[in-house]
């Protein structure tokens, strides 16, 4: 109980350390600013069914009856022999970010479902890895915003790491004071914004967008690079990609049939 007290609080002393405040409300642990945990399967094609299987029917039932939701579940084509499988769940609370596992160990009904999953041999694994991050939602944009799941769509998930804090709280920074309001004006229409609190590429800044199609998104970057405002906005010396951003990861991501973002 003492440990999970520890984690508990180790968890909620980072996030307001990495986000520059306080990002938890009240007490009882209730957060100004969404949870966020990313999940990335790698896996070979082949073993796809086999993970959406377990998402679909037991892992995302589970996380249902504890209170998460929504959960993005995305494919990333990566060659013609292996694929990577991501999930974005939303956690309801941050003491689920150290009871989850413990929770679905004890859950009957899980393991039942997750039966095939869990079976899996060491000489047969459905994936090879799952890396994994927490996440905090920025000042700017506190909450996710969920596209119709009963429309096309394609989503972009992009990264931003900077060589240290400061130029990504800088970065951060750019996106609070113009940037975010930039993006929605042009058609980069965004799902989430979140500065990594535990990960392996930190310090970066991570955050989603959707459009409909691969023109949409094409006409919309378009629109993006000749805004005046944006030409503007990276014209000032303390915000220059140069000073605040050390690489950019950009992914191209198809939601699951099932997912729910």
């Amino acid at each position: 109980m003492k440990r999970r007290s520890f984690i508990q609080a180790s968890v909620v002393g980072i996030s307001a350390m990495a986000a520059g405040g306080p990002t938890v409300a009240t007490a009882a642990g209730e957060s100004q600013r969404e949870i966020y945990e990313l999940r990335t399967y790698s896996l070979k094609t082949v073993k796809i069914p086999l993970l959406d299987d377990y998402l679909k029917n037991a892992f995302m039932p589970a996380l249902k009856r504890y209170g998460f939701g929504p959960v993005g579940v995305f494919v990333e084509q990566i060659g013609p022999e292996n694929v990577k499988s991501h999930v974005l769940l939303v956690h309801p609370r941050i003491e689920s970010v150290s009871t989850l596992a413990t929770q679905m160990s004890a859950d009957g009904e899980y393991q039942k479902s997750a039966a095939a999953y869990l079976a899996a041999t060491a000489s047969d694994p459905i994936y090879e890895r799952i890396d994994s991050s927490l996440l905090t939602a920025i000042a700017g944009m506190p909450k996710m915003e969920l596209p119709n799941p009963a429309q096309p769509r394609l989503f972009n998930l992009r990264i931003y790491e900077s060589h240290n804090e400061r130029a990504s709280r800088k970065k951060i920074e750019m996106f609070n004071e113009g940037e975010l309001a930039i993006f929605k004006r042009v058609g980069l229409t965004p799902v989430f914004f979140a500065e990594t609190i535990l990960g392996s590429t930190m310090s970066n800044l991570t955050y989603m967008l959707v459009f409909p199609d691969d023109p949409g998104l094409k006409a919309a970057w378009g629109r993006f690079r000749t805004d005046p405002e944006w030409l503007k906005l990276k014209a000032i010396p303390e915000y220059a990609d140069k000073e605040i951003v050390s690489k950019v990861t950009n992914r191209l991501l198809t939601p699951a049939s099932y997912s729910e973002v």
